[in-house]
């Protein structure tokens, strides 16, 4: 079923490239077809395969799923690239279409932007395909899963079943594919409102959508030089990074939700903090007065990074060692959980914060029971231990990324390997020094840009779904 969805979108890809000039004699829309036919091909073997399989779905099938579907559609996503782009390397492909499924948004091409119309469509149609999950539009599409469907569900996005009232995952899936395609629609006639064509709009909305960040254009959304652009995207990354079950409710008119809104609110005011001081930042580096530009230039910076889209409206590489550090912390922080971003996600860090202070006061008050709530839920043990492993899970994740890369790449800098392992776990796309909002990955090691698509795919599936597949004791059979 993903491999027929992929199939599907290498059929938009065709239209798109049609609709933008190009002709069934062209390479490009050759190069689609095969794609296609080895789409087809696989599904059609592993449906005779799997025939005759047991359709109950459990955990362990469930994390199986996910991992592999996600490694899979990387490596058929690769394909359109090696078939269309000259002299390209398995590595460069697979490392595009790993960064356009996990809407990271980093690059292995230097010269993307002379693509063909229908390749550059798949760059950002894959991105927003990958934005919300190849599974949850698979879960949405096959009622016949049943209990399974919560499972999928839970371990492939950042939300859970619970989320859905009365646990009908199934209607609540589709829900957010309904408001998916709504605010994509909305963010299109926007952009093409704000002076894009109606190729960059859609590319644009796609890629802001699914906070991934791909542009048609060499100098991302800085080439518009537009200010109602940049402020449209600002409004659009916002909306994507924020809770979607949140906004869904909001908008059928539940106001109790507003009580139960801590990570919104935290989210929030972590952006609206961080534009306050990179304003502050840029006038130390400026020397001017905060004024329309400066602001705009902090907030969609702010906005941009902490979503883990990664448009670029400046150079923010040149930018003063606070501002830098800023942007790192923020990388790190992410959006809101069950939403497009990416990040540790805001509502483990303010758990955390919450499990530190009760660790302190238990220091001196160590027999007083210290309840912690999280929107107005209480939380259980097992759930803050979760959260605090999963942190040192992710924290040794990267100590150990930045051991390999920097033992592989020995001519970057520490804050380039530091922030290229960053950048790919966290799926943001852009970093710092080699690796800036101006530069791309193609001049690293194939094994290296191998390694960082494990990555990526790891920070999208946020861990667990990837690294079980690698725990041997996880698949014996047991009597």
């Amino acid at each position: 079923m993903v491999l027929l969805a992929l199939a599907g979108a290498f059929g938009l890809c065709i239209i798109a490239g049609l609709a933008c000039g190009e002709s069934f004699g062209d390479a490009s829309l050759q190069a689609f077809l095969m794609s296609i036919g080895i789409t087809l091909g696989l599904a059609l073997v592993f449906h005779i395969l799997g025939r005759k399989g047991v359709a109950k779905l459990f955990r362990r099938e469930a994390l199986c799923l996910i991992g592999l579907s996600w490694l899979l559609a990387t490596v058929v996503g690769a394909t359109p690239y090696l078939l269309i782009v000259e002299h390209c390397a398995i590595s460069d492909a697979i490392f595009e279409s790993s960064s356009g499924l996990t809407t990271t948004g980093a690059t292995a091409f230097q010269n993307f932007h002379e693509f063909p119309h229908s390749l550059l469509f798949w760059r950002s149609l894959s991105q927003w395909v990958g934005g919300l999950g190849v599974v949850v539009f698979f879960v949405a599409l096959l009622s016949s899963l049943g209990a399974g469907a919560k499972i999928l569900f839970s371990n492939e996005s950042s939300g859970t079943s619970a989320d859905f009232d009365q646990g009908r995952i199934q209607r609540g899936a589709f829900h957010l594919m309904l408001y998916y395609l709504s605010i994509s629609g909305l963010c299109t006639i926007a952009y093409k409102w704000g002076g894009m064509d109606w190729f960059q709009s859609i590319n644009h909305a796609m890629t802001t959508i699914a906070t991934g960040g791909f542009s048609t254009e060499p100098k991302s959304l800085e080439q518009f030089n537009s200010p109602a652009l940049e402020w449209i995207s600002i409004v659009f990354m916002v909306l994507s990074a924020t809770t979607f079950v949140f906004v869904i409710r909001l908008l059928q008119q539940r106001k109790h939700v507003l009580r139960h809104t801590k990570e919104v609110v935290w989210f929030y005011g972590i952006l609206v903090g961080a534009t306050f001081l990179l304003s502050i930042y840029l006038v130390e580096l400026t020397g001017e007065l905060p004024n329309h530009d400066s602001i705009r230039t902090a907030a969609f910076q702010a906005v941009s990074i902490m979503t883990t889209t990664g448009y670029s409206s400046v150079d923010f590489d040149t930018w003063l060692p606070p501002a830098k550090m800023l942007l790192i912390i923020l990388m790190f922080i992410g959006g809101c959980s069950g939403s497009t971003a990416g990040g540790v996600k805001v509502v483990r860090i303010v758990i955390a914060m919450k499990a530190a202070k009760r660790s302190i006061m238990h220091a001196f008050r160590p027999n007083i029971a210290i309840p912690m709530r999280m929107s107005g839920q209480l939380l259980n043990e097992q759930a803050i231990q979760n959260v605090i492993v999963f942190l040192m899970l992710l924290i040794s994740l990267q100590i150990g990324s930045m051991l390999f890369v920097s033992a592989n790449e020995p001519h970057l800098a520490f804050i380039g390997v530091f922030s290229t392992v960053q950048a790919t776990l966290f799926n943001i796309g852009p970093g710092f020094d080699a690796i800036g909002p101006s530069q791309h990955f193609q001049h690293l090691r194939d094994s290296t840009k191998i390694f960082l698509s494990l990555l990526m795919i790891l920070g999208r599936l946020e861990l667990y779904a990837v690294m079980v597949l690698f725990v041997p004791s996880v698949w014996k059979r047991f009597s």
